[in-house]
């Protein structure tokens, strides 16, 4: 089981594929092998790492605070271990801004990006979702919390067409729980996160991909970070939200994958 010591946490990662690298970042408090349906495209053309943020996962679950800006410190210090000086980065939710605020800070380890349902600052709305998540967190059971976190990202036709997963997946919450205060951490990692003022320096390739229907982190906010990214894309998925990536897997596939291979 492959582990990395990097900012002084244990870590740990999983690796698909070969070719040119491409690191993978998971967002709030899931591990990272929930890439695997991407990565099943991906790793015929690179050679893909997947990660556990601190918190998640296999990964250390250290006391916070954390900040987007720590966990791209991890990331980067997991890639200089394994030896890797510059790769394409896709983060999603969490890990877009985790991979914002690594190409920010290491601009010469990032060759592309793309970025899945991102923000790149928290509003007044925003705010009070990952804070009721903090709250509900600490009361749910972690069926009941895992439902919740469902009904935010799913759209109700993806809900209903996928019912009996849903089900499933909530009776299994237990299994991969996350620890409260590391969950805790992760939020507000996302709720202090901001690259809003720095987003005319992120100038490598970007692709931007939302779903019109997002109710958690809503169209506007990967809308203002296009606008200020000077070399941007943005790519929307009409009536999908917050999971877009696995509610229009194929499309999502296929046009990532096109646009990693063309940056």
């Amino acid at each position: 089981m492959p582990y990395s010591t990097t900012n002084g946490i244990r870590l740990h990662y999983e690796e698909r594929g070969s070719g040119e690298p491409l690191i993978l970042i998971m967002g709030l408090g899931a591990p990272g092998n929930l890439w695997e349906e991407h990565v099943a495209s991906y790793k015929q053309f690179f050679r893909c790492f997947v990660i556990d943020n601190r918190g998640a996962g296999k990964s250390d679950q250290p006391l916070g605070p954390y900040t987007t800006k720590m966990m791209a410190d991890d990331t980067a210090g997991l890639m200089q271990a394994l030896g890797i000086t510059k790769a394409r980065v896709a983060g999603l939710s969490m890990g877009s801004g985790i991979a914002q605020e690594l190409s920010l800070s290491y601009p010469q380890m990032v060759r592309s990006l793309v970025l899945v349902s991102s923000w790149s600052r928290c509003d007044a709305y925003t705010r009070a979702i990952f804070e009721h998540f903090k709250k509900m967190r600490a009361l749910a059971s972690p069926a009941d919390f895992t439902q919740l976190l469902q009904l935010w990202i799913a759209t109700p036709r993806y809900f209903e067409d996928h019912f009996d997963m849903m089900v499933q997946d909530q009776t299994q919450a237990k299994d991969s729980y996350m620890e409260l205060q590391a969950f805790t951490a992760q939020c507000d990692a996302c709720i202090e996160h901001n690259t809003f003022d720095r987003l005319d320096q992120l100038t490598v390739p970007a692709l931007l991909t939302v779903g019109d229907a997002d109710i958690f982190t809503p169209l506007h906010l990967t809308v203002e970070m296009h606008e200020r990214m000077p070399s941007s894309e943005m790519l929307v998925f009409d009536g999908n939200g917050h999971i877009h990536h696995w509610e229009d897997i194929a499309r999502f596939n296929t046009q990532t994958l096109q646009f990693l291979r063309d940056h």
